[in-house]
């Protein structure tokens, strides 16, 4: 059975572009349109990896992450940070939150698959 990864990012061009690198790598791909999204299917999905956007509606990725480090279920799950932000300060603000990673978009999916498979080994 192949890994899962769950992508969470409001823009649906994004998770499709996301959907489509994983699932030709071999991966098995779940989808989030937010943070708050993301915690829903959490509930029923234990992800190798996510990879969650920082800018979005509801629950923005610092929170999401925030929550899924507080929940011990999911604590050990690798998060990598998938955005247009580039900022020093967020970078540090996501690795505080619990944030294993940080790619800016737009992403190489040859990049991303192998850092996937780094944070997952």
């Amino acid at each position: 059975m192949s890994a899962t990864i769950l992508t969470v990012d409001d823009s649906r061009t994004m998770r499709e572009m996301l959907k489509l690198a994983l699932t030709q790598a071999g991966y098995r791909v779940i989808q989030a349109e937010d943070g708050v999204h993301g915690l829903e299917v959490l509930k029923g999905e234990t992800p190798r990896v996510i990879v969650t956007d920082i800018n979005m509606p509801r629950m923005d990725g610092f929170g999401f992450i925030e929550h899924v480090r507080a929940d011990e279920t999911y604590r050990g799950i690798p998060i990598l940070v998938l955005t247009t932000e580039s900022d020093a300060e967020k970078k540090d603000r996501a690795r505080r939150a619990g944030a294993t990673g940080w790619i800016v978009k737009p992403f190489d999916p040859a990049k991303l698959v192998d850092a996937i498979r780094r944070v997952s080994a």
